[in-house]
């Protein structure tokens, strides 16, 4: 089994290192680590530390011996996804379930059809827990470059967003849009690829006119409609695999 990932603000370089805190409490009293366990640190950011466990002190202190350390590169091909907002907790489960894929940035997309509404302080909470979800999910899928959770985007700024990526998508099961199959898509060996995951009642008319006119075409994954939730992370998967990132 691979070893734990913890959270850290500074990547250590060598030498002895103290894991407290909240991620020391998680390490001592849920994980129960002992000597001579192995941990990877990370910042989250792509920096990480393989470390050895000296002891566990208390309730919260792990003491760790650092063993090697590194920058993990970025990817050639960053995967972006514009993911609508679902209803209830289903984006946190879609955020969740992106992270452990792979997916480098989740954009929360306030669009036309979305019953879900990010105003106020209740936007404010939603965002905090997409991000936390995110950084849970990283530690759980042991990534050490955990994805970005943007600010939520109208539909102007998603456009926006798509008209700079190097290849721009719009998952949309209609065929008779002219949609291609995702499957095949002519992908860009470097660059980011943006992909739009509209919501429960579909991307609106007038959205994809938006999104067409800012160079995003339509793709398709397959004859069954899944849920907003679920096809983000369909469709990142598909992409990790014809990328080469999960080579």
């Amino acid at each position: 089994m691979t070893a734990p990932v913890f959270v850290v603000d500074k990547v250590p370089g060598g030498g002895e290192f103290v894991l407290d805190g909240a991620e020391g409490r998680h390490a001592v009293s849920v994980k129960r680590l002992h000597a001579d366990e192995e941990v990877t640190l990370t910042d989250g950011a792509g920096n990480w530390a393989d470390a050895v466990v000296v002891a566990a002190e208390g309730k919260d202190r792990l003491v760790v011996r650092i063993t090697a350390h590194a920058t993990e590169d970025e990817p050639a091909v960053r995967i972006t996804v514009v993911q609508a907002l679902p209803k209830g907790d289903r984006g946190e489960v879609a955020v969740e379930t992106m992270t452990e894929t792979g997916v480098d940035a989740i954009v929360p997309w306030q669009a036309r059809r979305c019953i879900t509404q990010w105003k106020g302080e209740r936007g404010l909470k939603s965002l905090a827990k997409w991000r936390s979800t995110a950084r849970e999910a990283g530690k759980q899928s042991r990534r050490v470059r955990f994805p970005d959770v943007r600010e939520a985007m109208t539909t102007k700024q998603v456009a926006a967003l798509l008209a700079g990526a190097d290849l721009a998508m719009v998952l949309h099961e209609d065929r008779a849009l002219g949609s291609a199959a995702l499957a095949t898509a002519d992908l860009p060996a470097r660059g980011e690829i943006v992909l739009v995951v509209g919501p429960e009642g579909g991307v609106s008319p007038e959205e994809l006119a938006t999104f067409a006119a800012a160079g995003a075409m339509p793709y398709r994954l397959g004859r069954s409609v899944l849920r907003t939730s679920t096809a983000g992370t369909v469709g990142a998967a598909v992409l990790m695999a014809r990328t080469g990132r999960w080579s």
